[in-house]
């Protein structure tokens, strides 16, 4: 319609092509009145006749402009356009060639039959193949006994006669539970580097979208796309994003995440089997799983991934050190048996601030002071040297920190003492570190009662010195309270309450428990049980008090060499307090 428009209100006026020649010759006769000049196009009007005509100039005329003058002819000259007809057809179509494409875009996607509305339905999993993964079991560290019976699965996959001539089948689904960052993650980019089968990866999120029923479609495609690549591996990270317990919540259960599971235990262990396809799981909160998703014909295994010991950290540090260029007092047995508790991510990360450290410094290597630094810092938060402290409140915090590392110390079967700093640190004013000499996974009473004092040494030491009450001990009372609590209600280390479990836990919101714990005891057993507690802390804080006030000079000479050196390690304390190796018995120097 436009184009019809424009060609019927654009006026048209037809134009006769002559010879250059006649041309010349209707200018010396005076015929022509005005002509128009365009790059070599001339076009003009015949006097008499009023008709249009179109020439074209010879290259090299340069005698025409003097003669049109000499006849007084009136000349017009515009540029020439050099654009090619495509161009300024583009330029003036553009703008409607948009419009219309778009229009068949939306068109296309609304089909309903063409299974493309949108891609609501379709799966968001990544397939890769193990050739796309650099990650094997040679770069995962510290959970042997995982990676075995992972690799069983991978063999199984490779060669399933070798385990079905016996009568076994091949296991549905693999649950990896452990704490956040101890490799559930790398342990299946390692079974993606080492099955040399398809593998899709997903997460439990992206199956939630917000219209019900989509994460239901979604489930299904991913299984539609396994089945077509059978034998494959599927791995759902942080699966108790819709593996939750139905049924759960203040409000009821969530239709759209429930609707995602229900379609995913089908899918697992339903009506139509899936041979070949093995689904792999990662969760640190096993504890919130559905049961039905947790029995066997779904996930057979749970591999559970713990925080490694001294030996697996050293060799979880080896392979993160391998392009790391160390400096030869870096030993890092010692670094292992330096950082309890800590996580394959926790030592990557170490690894990785060491690096930093030293590269800050311009050195070309990592030495073991920069380990000392990044662990330092990891542990106790990194130095606030530009904090501004007075002097009585910096005495306080030297008093409060030598009154901890005396009672630890001083008292036989504490934890050592590592390092004791009055340098604030993260929002700390001053710190006292203790390091394990040995993996500890239980603890007896006589230990508790012993970290209890510890605690408590803090507070005891700014009693003696300054008679006097500061805030620097709230964390340590609050910490000393609940494990004295956890003493009395949870692991019955109580004499006169007895073996006793007091209380039910205390259980999320979401999992549609109870909103708070639950008082299965009476009044007068809460009563003794706050007796109890306030007795065992209050034991506890005035052995602590003896055995500073027995040691009140060595408490003076370990707080004044505090407020001199700021930083003391384990050996500053001892050749200070004047102690051996071994610990002296409990209340003497």
């Amino acid at each position: 319609m436009i184009l019809l428009f424009n060609f019927v209100s654009t006026p048209h006026q037809k134009a006769t092509e002559i010879s250059y020649t006649d041309f010349i010759s209707m200018v010396e006769k005076g015929q022509i009145t005005e002509v128009t000049i365009k790059g070599r196009e001339i076009r003009g009007v015949v006097a008499d006749k009023k008709e249009t005509f179109i020439t074209y100039i010879p290259e090299g005329e340069t005698e025409l402009i003097p003669m049109l003058r000499q006849a007084g002819v009136r000349i017009n000259v515009k540029p020439d356009d050099k654009n090619p007809w495509y161009l300024s057809f583009l330029i003036s179509w553009l703008p409607m060639l948009l419009l219309v494409g778009v229009w068949i875009f939306f068109m296309r996607q609304m089909q309903a039959g063409s299974g493309r509305a949108f891609s609501f339905g379709r799966s968001r999993a990544r397939m890769v193949s193990g050739e796309e993964v650099k990650v094997t079991f040679d770069d995962v560290a510290g959970v042997d006994e995982a990676k075995e019976e992972l690799q069983e699965v991978i063999e199984f996959l490779k060669d399933p006669h070798k385990f079905t001539k016996l009568g076994g089948r091949i296991p549905k689904g693999v649950l990896l539970v452990g704490p956040p960052g101890t490799g559930k993650t790398l342990l299946a980019k390692a079974i993606a580097g080492e099955a040399g089968v398809p593998f899709f990866s997903i997460s439990g999120s992206d199956f939630v979208e917000m219209f019900v029923g989509v994460g239901a479609a979604r489930v299904r495609d991913l299984f539609t796309q396994a089945k077509k690549n059978a034998p494959c591996i599927i791995f759902i990270d942080e699966i108790d994003a819709v593996g939750r317990h139905r049924g759960a919540g203040l409000g009821g259960g969530h239709d759209e995440r429930e609707q995602t599971l229900n379609q995913l235990l089908v899918e697992m262990d339903g009506f139509e089997g899936n041979e070949g396809i093995i689904v792999v799981a990662a969760t640190n909160r096993p504890d919130i799983l559905d049961p039905a998703l947790l029995r066997p014909g779904r996930f057979d295994r749970q591999v559970v991934v713990p925080p490694p010991d001294v030996k697996g950290r050293e060799k979880i540090l080896k392979v993160h050190t391998k392009k790391v260029p160390l400096a030869e007092d870096v030993d890092l047995a010692v670094i292992a048996k330096g950082t309890p508790g800590f996580t394959g991510a926790d030592l990557q990360n170490l690894v990785n601030e060491a690096a930093l450290i030293a590269a800050r410094k311009g050195k070309d290597k990592v030495s073991m002071e920069d380990f000392e630094e990044a662990k330092d810092k990891l542990l106790m938060g990194r130095e606030r040297k530009t904090a501004v402290i007075s002097e009585e409140e910096k005495r306080v915090t030297a008093y409060h920190e030598a009154g901890h590392t005396m009672v630890a110390k001083l008292l036989p079967g504490t934890d050592p003492v590592h390092k004791v700093s009055i340098i604030p640190r993260g929002q700390a004013l001053g710190i006292t570190q203790q390091l394990p000499l040995d993996e500890r996974h239980t603890y007896s009473k006589d230990y508790l009662l012993k970290r209890l004092m510890v605690l408590l040494g803090g507070r005891a030491a700014e009693e003696i010195v300054f008679n006097e009450f500061t805030t620097g001990a709230g964390n340590d009372i609050e910490r000393a309270t609940e494990i004295a609590r956890r003493m009395v209600c949870e692991w019955g280390m109580s004499e006169k309450l007895g073996p006793v479990s007091f209380g039910q836990r205390h259980e999320p919101v979401f999992l549609g428990k109870e909103l708070s714990q639950i008082k299965n005891y009476s009044e007068a057993t809460a009563l003794a049980i706050d007796n109890e507690i306030r007795e065992i802390v209050l034991s506890c804080y005035n052995k602590a008090k003896k055995i500073l006030e027995d040691n009140i000079e060595l408490l003076h000479r370990l707080a004044n060499a505090l407020l001199e050196k700021e930083t003391l390690d384990a050996k500053d304390i001892d050749n200070i307090l004047g102690l051996s190796q071994e610990k002296p018995a409990e209340g003497t120097a």
